[in-house]
């Protein structure tokens, strides 16, 4: 006897599972949604420059605790973008 497979999860065609029929329900577009991993990158991207930025205007006024405040939300914003970079490598 032959054993026939069915997709990944061995289920018959004419079924779904019930995270497929979760997104059928309860989205618009009966699609589940895609990863956010590209706006991510953006706003740590943006983030990375707006606080680059703000640091480095803080500590040439003169302006110290700001600056240092930007200079840690500048390195946050890296290390996000650095983790986002290797998960999406990672694919």
């Amino acid at each position: 006897m032959e054993k026939r497979r069915h997709g990944r999860t061995g289920s018959p065609p004419g079924s779904s599972s019930p995270r497929d029929r979760f997104w059928s329900v309860f989205s618009p577009t009966s699609e589940p949604p895609r990863s956010a991993l590209g706006l991510r990158m953006v706003l740590a991207v943006f983030g990375l420059v707006v606080c680059g930025f703000i640091a480095i205007t803080g500590y040439a006024a003169g302006l110290v605790v700001p600056a240092v405040v930007a200079t840690v939300l500048a390195i946050v914003a890296a290390a996000d973008f650095v983790v986002l970079v290797r998960r999406r490598a990672g694919r």
